[in-house]
């Protein structure tokens, strides 16, 4: 799939679920009304979702949330879409997840052919964590990265920087992961839903590189994990550090994912409203020519890149929806 910029779309991020059991500040309020049931695919339109995208070019599927592990059955998914791996249509399959339900399921999901998970872990602050998190146990948390590790997988944590939270947390977190033999991830805080002021959290990460430097040796990497991440590797640890910058340095050149929401609704570009409705299709026929000519149209209209903007004068979402519902 090319869209109109001469880029191949090969990256699928799929939102199974809105839920999660974190209320975390940046991504979405306290009291957060969800999906009805109803309104939420089934698994097995999911699959069939996936199935097609893979059948159209996808190459990486990356299964988010709000939290997808707290999805009913979401192992069946996996088993499902491990059949593609085994066939070589699809080159990775993997997940993003808060790590609170990881030592229930990280054998299976390398049962699965899932080889390596990223662990959102923004603090090793315990009080902070919950403050951060609402709901969050840091301990809970961290028991499933061990699980996660004992059972084979590669890990890599995000972090995302928080100005007067954990900006005087992630030199410590850069040597926790070192010494434990994750690689980290650094997220600029994006205007996505309406969950306070947004200024007093946003901390540029071309900041906090320049301040790393002053401890850190950075090598820049060609490295390229399939998303729009940009590598450094930490001669201090040997490991490798990511910075996402969607608002200081944007990706939008080299683009290659789209997102699937968990009502079927395909949003072309994370900062874009634009959207298709892959629902309707995808009921309307159990063939799926329907289906992949929708597919076909949405990529058409993948734009060129999003705006994203936090001062004083854009303090409020860039976007109404939150981050849950897009899955990231």
């Amino acid at each position: 799939m090319i869209d109109p910029f001469g880029r191949e779309v090969s990256y699928l991020r799929v939102s199974v679920t809105d839920r999660c059991d974190f209320r975390c500040v940046y991504c979405m309020s306290e009291n957060m009304t969800f999906l009805p049931k109803a309104d939420v695919l089934s698994l097995e339109e999911l699959d069939r979702l996936c199935s097609a995208f893979v059948r159209k070019g996808v190459k990486k599927l990356r299964i988010t949330g709000g939290e997808p592990l707290v999805r009913r059955n979401i192992m069946s998914l996996f088993r499902n879409l491990s059949r593609l791996l085994k066939s070589g249509d699809l080159k990775e399959l993997t997940l993003t997840t808060n790590g609170s339900q990881l030592p229930k399921y990280a054998s299976e999901l390398v049962d699965c052919g899932v080889k390596r998970i990223n662990v959102s872990m923004d603090s090793l602050d315990a009080d902070k964590f919950h403050e951060l998190t609402r709901w969050g146990d840091l301990g809970k948390v961290q028991k499933g990265i061990r699980a996660a590790r004992d059972a084979g997988l590669a890990i890599k944590i995000n972090v995302v920087a928080l100005r007067n939270f954990n900006d005087d947390e992630i030199e410590p977190l850069i040597r926790w992961c070192g010494d434990m033999g994750y690689d980290m991830t650094l997220i600029e805080t994006m205007p996505l839903g309406d969950i306070g002021d947004r200024v007093e959290q946003y901390l540029p990460l071309s900041e906090v590189r320049e301040r790393l430097e002053e401890t850190f040796t950075f090598t820049d990497l060609d490295y390229k994990s399939g998303g729009p991440a940009r590598y450094v590797e930490v001669k201090e640890t040997g490991r490798k550090l990511g910075f996402i910058t969607p608002l200081t340095h944007n990706f939008c050149e080299g683009c290659n994912r789209v997102r699937l929401t968990c009502t079927g609704t395909l949003y072309m570009c994370l900062g874009q409203d634009d959207a298709a409705d892959l629902r309707k299709p995808l009921r309307a026929s159990e063939a799926d020519q329907v289906l992949d000519a929708a597919i076909d149209e949405a990529i058409s209209r993948k734009p060129k890149g999003h705006d994203f903007v936090i001062d004083r004068d854009h303090s409020g979402p860039a976007l109404a929806r939150h981050m849950n519902v897009t899955g990231g």
